[in-house]
């Protein structure tokens, strides 16, 4: 119960200790602390075994990361570490593989974490380009270039990755950088990628094939008229100018943006994994900060474990009291994938 009002409702330990003596059980906020470190090593095993299934059986995730403030003991002031998430999630092209979510926290966020994480992974990563992607893929999520080294021949600990780019970002940086008395090249940017989405809310999930195929007749033509159109635009506007910036963000990456367009596994955006980072994030704003690096650790864990949970339909409380009780049995020297939140769901009527 205390683990699920932290990590799902984000209710900071202190608040929990307040209500719990209001209720006549007085429990120290230092014993509940304690108590989540210490389940928080017990559970270390089952999330490790989820990050390794996510790398090993996928050929397109999604990343982003969050900060994780982190008290620096002795110091009295806290340090940024970050939350690292990987993603997978193949419902949009009617994959086999149950989706699922692993946070790593890491003290930082330079690309030998990226690395790290990412080891043994081929393919695809999706996300901003905060972060940049690989395939496998994985789609990078903001503009920030820690994963850029993964897509080179110089990647060590599996091939290069192919980025995909989130369309959803690039929109968002042209609304940003629209004037405040509004801008007749924003607003045709706009209709331009809403057409974009039309199709893919047409195709979503459908198998790959039909995907790529669809993407092939309706959307590549659009897309190759919008960065055409986008090119000529940004000849007239100033690169300095936030929207110069926006329009050049976008043309500088056409390859990861058009990507999607030949593969029907990868989606048009990485809002999936964004959607998953607000959960710890809400922990951040209410818990303010982790104790130390073992306090993140376990932030990870459990925001792994109650992430995968929610995207499966499993109520975590019944999963957490389940979990708890085979460690107890000794279920580890068993069978692990016995343990993973994804096992706990209920077959969908048909399948």
């Amino acid at each position: 119960q205390i683990a699920v009002s932290k990590h799902s409702e984000h209710m900071p330990l202190n608040r929990q200790a307040v209500v719990m003596a209001r209720h006549g059980v007085p429990i120290d906020r230092s014993v509940l602390a304690d108590w989540m470190g210490r389940t928080g090593a017990l559970i270390a095993p089952v999330v490790d075994h989820m990050a390794k299934s996510l790398l090993a059986d996928s050929t397109r995730l999604y990343v982003d990361e969050t900060t994780a403030p982190v008290l620096e003991p002795g110091k009295g002031k806290t340090k940024t570490g970050y939350l690292w998430a990987v993603l997978r999630d193949d419902r949009g092209w009617n994959g086999p593989a149950p989706p699922g979510v692993v946070f790593h926290y890491r003290p930082g966020r330079k690309g030998e974490y990226a690395a790290e994480i990412l080891k043994g992974f081929n393919g695809t990563i999706q996300g901003e380009e905060g972060q940049e992607m690989v395939r496998g893929t994985i789609s990078p999520t903001n503009a920030y270039g820690g994963y850029t080294h993964l897509a080179t021949p110089k990647r060590t600990g599996g091939d290069p990755l192919r980025l995909a780019f989130c369309w959803a970002h690039g929109r968002r940086k042209l609304i940003k950088a629209n004037p405040q008395k509004g801008s007749p090249i924003v607003d045709e940017a706009l209709l331009r990628i809403a057409a974009l989405y039309k199709v893919e809310d047409a195709i979503r999930g459908s198998d790959p094939d039909h995907r790529r195929a669809v993407r092939q007749e309706l959307s590549r033509p659009l897309v190759d008229a919008f960065f055409i159109w986008l090119q000529a635009q940004a000849a007239r506007i100033s690169r300095k100018s936030d929207l110069g910036e926006a329009m050049a963000y976008m043309l500088k990456r056409q390859d990861g943006f058009r990507l999607f367009l030949n593969d029907g596994h990868v989606d048009i955006d990485s809002n999936l994994v964004e959607n998953a980072i607000r959960s710890p994030a809400m922990n951040r704003r209410n818990a303010l900060f982790a104790g130390h690096d073992e306090g993140g650790r376990n932030w990870a864990r459990f925001a792994s474990l109650i992430g995968t949970c929610k995207m499966n339909g499993v109520e975590p409380y019944a999963y957490l009291r389940d979990l708890f009780t085979k460690l107890a049995g000794g279920h580890l020297d068993r069978d692990i994938d016995d343990l993973m939140p994804w096992t706990y769901a209920q077959p969908v009527d048909g399948a």
